[in-house]
């Protein structure tokens, strides 16, 4: 028997009233959300549900009844199927508005603080060209547009090379230029896609798990350093150099050339050696002094490195975070989920002492070199995970924190973690967090010690979602402190 057609439920002007912490449009039906993607608050819009859920619905534009004010014509040609950067079409702005709105909604309603000291929050200087990382995907099985498949049955070339669409493992938009990192980025790949279809090399079918290419990884800093990593599934070194010898020439801005052979299923790499085959080993980013008369910071900058995705504004970041220590000179800080020590060896010559604690052991290693290639003989670092480490003895032996500085992954911080903090009773914490509602969550637990004394919101990606904040915590017996 033919199952019956399906009903397709259409919700009829809809206005889009907020933006939410995914990068999705939020409206409401009868007092029910519905979640929407690449609109504007302002919007009326007939949406298709194509989700639902016990408190939610999830939704896709059909017609547009009204256009916001706020909205902007998209720079991208990729808009709206690439989800890389969802509020493109918002007036900065407005953008600038809603995270900012973003982090007081998250302390108030999870962190219960009815009127958290919030300051504006600090636009990034670029909007544009502002990352310092991108990785693309080769894919078989790049999306077909309409002129595709309007296109003669087998003359479709489905290879490409791009980012993958949200909630599609398999299939990548193929990338023509992309605005979020600065030449010879949109070169090296298009070199790169160019030479394998010249010489029919195959691109990675990720579901069969066959195919030659897989990834390339491309690092920059503001010093010039260009990185490029290629990463393929099988160990034919003479097609790897040869590749590479060919991209090199075309780019000659490349400085840095790695590659990864990955027969295994997953995309990480952190159990991969990187291979160095040209050029230097790594690359620099430097930021000014913290203070007038300091020293300038180096970092070097290795395949695997953690650093923040944009350079320039990181600076501005680290900044926050050390003012909000209000360093004396004579601190022991303790510097959580220190990454490759950037905070740390930042602040290290204002302070008497830094810890550095990270679980990933490579991190560790680039945060030493960091310091002694900057010539600071006064941090230490411990690989391990931080709620293992911070213990009453470890607190001993190292000596008991004036300030702790935290930046957890975007999951927040290990309640072990959060315990320790208490136990420890560090006059200050500074809190640095992408991730505003599990920040929120972390900082009402420390309440029961700790009063918000202010946050700072800081842009570090324009036309998407995220946000960061810096939240300075200070113990209640000692009243409101400002740096």
């Amino acid at each position: 028997m033919r199952k019956p057609d399906r009903v397709t439920l259409v919700l009829e002007n809809v206005e889009i009233i907020d933006a939410g912490s995914e990068g999705m449009g939020v409206g409401k039906v009868n007092d029910r959300v519905v979640f929407v993607p690449f609109v504007v608050p302002g919007d009326i819009v007939d949406v298709q549900v194509i989700r639902k859920k016990k408190n939610y619905l999830e939704g896709k534009v059909v017609r547009f009844h009204k256009y916001s004010d706020k909205r902007i014509e998209a720079h991208c040609s990729h808009f709206g199927l690439c989800g890389g950067c969802r509020w493109q079409n918002m007036k900065y702005d407005d953008q600038l508005f809603y995270k900012q709105k973003q982090v007081t909604d998250n302390l108030q309603r999870i962190g219960k603080l009815l009127s958290p000291d919030i300051r504006p929050i600090i636009p990034s200087p670029l909007t544009r060209y502002y990352r310092n990382k991108l990785e693309y995907t080769f894919s078989n099985r790049r999306w077909l547009t309409d002129g595709d498949r309007a296109a003669e049955a087998g003359t479709i070339d489905t290879n490409g090379v791009g980012f993958h669409i949200p909630q599609l493992f398999d299939r990548i938009v193929d990338v023509q230029e992309c605005f979020h990192q600065a030449d010879p980025s949109n070169q090296v790949r298009n070199t790169l896609k160019s030479y394998a279809i010249e010489h029919g090399l195959s691109f990675y079918d990720a579901r069969n798990w066959e195919g030659f290419l897989r990834n390339v990884i491309i690092r920059t800093t503001t010093t010039g350093g260009v990185m490029v990593i290629l990463v393929v599934r099988d160990e034919n070194i003479p097609v790897v150099e040869a590749m590479l010898d060919h991209l090199v020439e075309q780019v000659p801005a490349i400085t840095s050339v790695y590659y990864v052979i990955n027969p295994k299923k997953n995309d990480t790499l952190y159990d991969l050696p990187y291979v160095h085959y040209r050029g230097d080993k790594a690359i620099i980013e430097k930021m000014q002094p913290y203070r007038e008369g300091g020293r300038e910071i180096s970092f070097v900058i290795g395949p695997s490195s953690f650093f923040q995705t944009n350079s320039v504004q990181a600076e501005t970041l680290y900044r926050i975070a050390a003012d909000f220590g209000g360093f004396r000179g004579d601190e022991t800080v303790y510097d959580l989920y220190t990454g490759t020590g950037t905070i740390a060896n930042y602040i290290a010559p204002y302070v008497l002492k830094v810890i550095g604690i990270e679980t990933v052991s490579e991190a560790i290693s680039d945060a030493e070199v960091n310091a002694a290639a900057n010539g600071l003989d006064n941090t230490v670092f411990f690989p391990g995970e931080v709620e293992k480490i911070l213990t009453p003895a470890f607190f001993k032996s190292q000596g008991k924190p004036d300030i702790i500085i935290t930046d957890p992954p975007r999951s927040g911080m290990h309640e072990k973690v959060i315990n320790a903090i208490l136990d420890a009773a560090p006059p200050k914490v500074v809190y640095v967090s992408c991730n505003p509602a599990t920040q929120a969550r972390d900082i009402a637990l420390l309440s029961v010690a700790y009063d918000v004394a202010m946050c700072q919101p800081v842009d570090m990606f324009p036309h998407t979602q995220h946000v960061e904040n810096v939240a300075l915590l200070v113990k209640k017996e000692a009243g409101t402190v400002t740096p």
